[in-house]
């Protein structure tokens, strides 16, 4: 580290952050008027330090899960509702019937069938003989795959069974921010509800006899108005670029590690970098978002829909703050980040910590509502437990709150935030966003990209054989790895101008960013379930197991899906080599 990172690294105080942090371990932030009051607390606090902030005032749609029941016979089984489950508060009754779910793709958001229940549903027609009508009981979550991939097949309701003792709160919609006309038809139109593990298995056993059993949810939906603060901090040379970190202001409950340990770190980096403000280059924004739990990454879908042009023209990364500072949480081998930046973020963990991380590919998930304009990203989720540590406590995998199980639960309070460890988290942060907003040039590898897409398209390769040629993905891949090699000679000897290579990079993330993780076009959002590397080109892998009447509609859609990569590898080939 240099001596201003050292000098603002040393100035980093816990303080203010965990006095937040108990603030908020005692108010709830999941019914909108808690998630403004969450707001006004902190916007007192920034006023308060000195920290000029703007709130904004939003109407995002949200659906707000308030209790479930299930009903056999005699006895009532304590359930949570899913954000965006059916409401039918009167009861829905139904035959029960169990399909047992691959424990390893609990978390999956994937819309393949075979990922989440393997074969055991036949065909499409199969399925829908077997489940049209019943309610489905299932493992794992109350999440927006299986509530959509059983609806399809026509369910009249699901229930979860949660692997542990405690019922997880969740959504069940593929419908990322507030709906538009487009995404209205992928709102869910059946119940969902969650149970806990002792609960599941004694359904379990009532589905053998084939008795009914009657789902009881109560939710409100609707658009409210949301307050939604961003701090921005100016830059003294390039004031109009800027990082943009942020993170989720509402939460389950109390939400402690998920996510007022991140509000509280957003909030001391807010201090910080407003103090030493002329030490930056760039700009830094830092925004706190509603309607994540409730509306499925409304506030930050709204933030990047209303921000667009600015984002697209101004923006040269994105930082998401999720479930940083908890107990335990020492390790940082599934930190998530982008190919590009991964060298970056594992820098400054190694900086800080002395640390060796591993990065992951960021999910379809989180607050990573800029991908469809192509924002290069980093975080999501940093720190978590090492894993003999979880084996060792016998957890299952949980998305967030450094792994504990605590997540999306009544249990996440004060005692899961760790003031060493958010102290760590805070410094990473704060390192990885002052690097990003000084670089002379953005501090990316793109070749890193380059590689993943050369791996990616030659896994494809193999899994189609001679049943569709990849040769050309696989050729536009070479000449931008080529092209790439030139352009970072050139930056490294001066032939490339500092403000060349960063309107390069900048565009770069434009092109690339959307071709590996998104279908929608640009400006759109893609559903809320997980895609797949380069997902214009996966139907390859799924050639070698499919009805032999689709593999010519397959064919066809992985020529399309080839044209559109081939164009978008050749455009940021011709970018690297104009700019070299």
């Amino acid at each position: 580290m240099d001596a201003l990172e050292k000098q603002i690294l040393s100035d980093i105080k816990i303080d203010e952050p965990w006095a937040l942090v108990e603030t908020y371990s005692k108010m709830p932030r999941w019914e909108a008027d808690d998630v403004n009051k969450g707001v006004d607390h902190l916007v007192g606090i920034l006023k308060r330090l000195g920290v000029p902030v703007t709130v904004h005032q939003p109407e995002i749609y949200l659906s707000i899960p308030y209790e479930a029941s299930v009903v056999a016979g005699n006895e009532t089984f304590r359930a949570k509702p899913p954000s965006n489950s059916v409401s039918v508060p009167e009861g829905l009754t139904g035959q029960l019937v169990y399909v047992k779910a691959d424990p390893k793709n609990f978390r999956s958001y994937s819309p393949n069938p075979k990922d989440l229940f393997g074969d055991q549903l036949g065909t499409p027609e199969e399925a829908l003989a077997k489940l049209k009508g019943k309610i489905v009981l299932t493992d794992g979550f109350a999440n927006p795959a299986n509530t959509a991939i059983l609806q399809g097949f026509g369910a009249a309701a699901v229930i979860a069974i949660n692997p542990g003792v405690d019922i997880h709160w969740g959504t069940c919609t593929t419908v990322w921010g507030s709906p538009d006309l487009d995404d209205l038809p992928r709102k869910p139109k059946i119940p969902a509800v969650a149970v806990n593990n002792p609960d599941g298995q004694k359904l379990k056993e009532l589905a053998r006899t084939g008795k009914p059993v009657t789902v009881k949810t109560r939710l409100t939906e609707g658009w409210y108005a949301q307050k939604l603060p961003v701090v921005r901090i100016p830059g003294r040379e390039s004031p109009e670029k800027f990082v943009l970190v942020h993170g989720h202001l509402d939460s389950w409950d109390v939400g402690v590690g998920d996510n007022a340990t991140g509000n509280a770190t957003m909030l001391e980096m807010a201090r910080v970098l407003w103090k030493h403000r002329d030490k930056l280059k760039r700009s830094v924004e830092i925004a706190w978002w509603p309607g994540h739990s409730t509306g499925r990454y409304a506030g930050s879908t709204w933030y990047s829909d209303a921000f667009a042009i600015e984002l697209d023209e101004n923006c040269v990364a994105q930082v998401d703050c999720d479930s940083p500072g908890c107990r335990w949480a020492t390790s940082y081998h599934q930190t998530t980040s982008m190919a590009e930046t991964g060298d970056f973020v594992l820098k400054a963990i190694k900086d800080v910590t002395g640390l060796d991380g591993k990065i992951k590919r960021p999910n379809q998930a989180g607050d990573y509502s800029f991908n469809n304009i192509g924002i290069s990203s980093y975080f999501m989720l940093s720190s978590t437990m090492p894993d003999d540590l979880r084996a060792q406590k016998n957890y299952y995998a949980v998305s967030g709150c450094g792994g504990n199980i605590a997540w999306h639960t009544e249990n996440d309070t004060l005692e899961i935030a760790d003031k060493d460890v958010m102290m760590t988290d805070l410094k990473i942060y704060t390192l990885c966003t002052l690097r990003n907003a000084n670089a002379d040039v953005l501090p990316y590898d793109w070749r890193a990209t380059a590689r993943e897409f050369s791996g990616t398209v030659d896994s494809y390769q193999k899994a189609a054989g001679s049943a569709f040629d990849l040769a050309p993905a696989k050729k536009a891949v070479a000449d931008f790895s080529a092209a790439l090699e030139k352009f970072y000679a050139g930056v490294g000897s001066g032939k490339v101008s500092k403000k060349g290579a960063n309107e390069a990079q900048q565009r770069l993330a434009r092109i690339l960013v959307p071709i590996n993780f998104t279908h929608e076009p640009r400006f759109r959002h893609d559903p809320a379930h997980n895609a797949a590397p380069l997902p214009t080109l996966a139907t390859a892998t799924e050639l070698a197991t499919m009805r032999k009447d689709l593999i010519g509609f397959a064919r066809t859609q992985l020529t399309r899906g080839q044209n559109r990569f081939v164009a978008a590898m050749r455009e940021a080939t011709r970018l690297v080599e104009q700019a070299a």
